[in-house]
Order: C-alpha cells, then structure tokens, then sequence
C-alpha cells in the first residue's frame, strides 16, 4: 500500500502522538508523496504509553525519521493530562461538544507546531501535517480553523525561509472537517492497523483504553458508525 514515491524528495514533518488521528495524518502524507519525519513528544502526559504505541506506527508506516522530544508541560499542569486531576468518564456527546474540557492543555498545540517549525525549517521543508479536527472533537480551541490559519500566518513571518527564503510554510490539516467515521474509512483505505495505536486519555500500564473517557467515546463512536470493529485493546 505504501510504494515508495519519494523521487521528488518532498519532506514534511508530521505530529504523531500514536493515536488514532494523529496516525491516519502519517498515511495521508504518505500518500501525497512526502517524506514523513515523524515529531512526537514526551510532555509530562498521565497517558506517555502513547509514547509506545507512536514508535509503532512509525516503524509500520516506515516513516524517515521519528523524533521523541521532551517538553515538561507538567510544570505548569493545568489539565487532567498532565496532572493528578481525574479524567473525566462517561460524558454524552453533547457534553463532549460544548466548552472546553479539563483535558486541555494550555498552548499545547501552539508548542508542538512551534517546535515542528522548527524542525521544519532545519529541514528544509515547508509543509507540517497535524491532526486537528473540528467535528468530532473534544471542544479544543487550538483544533480549530481559525488558530491553524492564525499559526500558518505567524509561521510565514517568524521564519528565515518564510521571510527571506521565498518559500511558504503550509499547515496541512487534512482531518479538520471529517467525521471521526471518515477518519477511520480513510484510514482503513489507505491500510492502517489501528491495533497499534492508542487515544486513551487514561490507558491502564500495558496501553488498554479504559472505553469511558472523551477519547475514547468518540474513537468508538467513529468506528461504530463505519461499521467495523475497534481493534484497540480495551480494559472493559
């Protein structure tokens, strides 16, 4: 499924957290013809066994390059992902759609794009791919349209190759205005194992989701509504 189609040598650097989004974003620039470098990040999460579950995918998807940096987001807390706060279980969807939970992280995605930037521009690549979604999703302020636009603006104009290079930086977003069910039919067409990744904001030690949390209901939700089975590990 995924031929090597990296004749025009077009780089692109991809946020892979391991989990079911993030992952599906993987295959779809490596659809397009890019060569993925992987950035995933060890940031003071409850949930680091997503850490795991991102070096799977990256070996199954054969990316280029997979880069774990360590950003302690834990020092400030702030959110039930990175503190002793409990993850929130059992929620309807129309809880899940309306305000911003405890499981945000403050400026989390501005600090994962900036950092991709970075390593972008190192590369030479102007192209990032991240999974933000607008639909099916958890009420984050930093998936939203408006932010991806604002950053890719700020990316133009805070970079050498942006600024005197004559080059422009693209923030892909390929999920924002899917279904999770669309998420999980895309994925499974281009032969992603979802077994291997996890989206669990409170997975015991070995990785299995606890099935209740935000997360986790709206992976399940996607899968049900595609008509296949989660093959995710689940505590219950």
């Amino acid at each position: 499924m995924f031929e090597e189609t990296y004749l025009n040598e077009r780089k692109a650097v991809v946020l892979l957290s391991g989990g079911l989004d993030s992952t599906t974003v993987v295959a779809i620039a490596r659809e397009q013809g890019f060569q993925v470098y992987a950035l995933s990040f060890d940031y003071g999460q409850n949930h680091k066994i997503e850490l795991e579950s991102a070096k799977r995918v990256a070996a199954k998807l054969e990316v280029k390059q997979h880069a774990i940096v360590k950003v302690d987001l834990r020092s400030f807390g702030g959110s039930a992902l990175t503190s002793d706060q409990p993850v929130p279980k059992h929620r309807t969807a129309e809880a899940i759609g309306h305000g911003v939970p405890i499981t945000y992280v403050p400026a989390r995605n501005t600090v994962f794009l900036s950092l991709a930037l970075a390593w972008a521009e190192t590369l030479e690549a102007t192209d990032i791919f991240l999974g933000v979604n607008a639909l099916d999703y958890s009420g984050y302020p930093d998936c939203r349209p408006e932010f991806i636009e604002a950053f890719e603006k700020l990316a133009n104009l805070a970079t050498k190759m942006g600024t005197e290079g004559g080059k422009r930086v693209t923030l892909h977003t390929p999920l924002i205005a899917m279904t999770k069910k669309q998420i999980v039919e895309t994925g499974l067409r281009l032969g992603v194992d979802y077994s291997q990744t996890v989206s669990c904001y409170d997975p015991n030690e070995t990785g299995a989701a606890c099935g209740a949390c935000d997360a986790c209901l709206l992976r399940l939700k996607g899968f049900s509504e595609a008509g296949v089975a989660d093959p995710a590990a689940y505590r219950q």
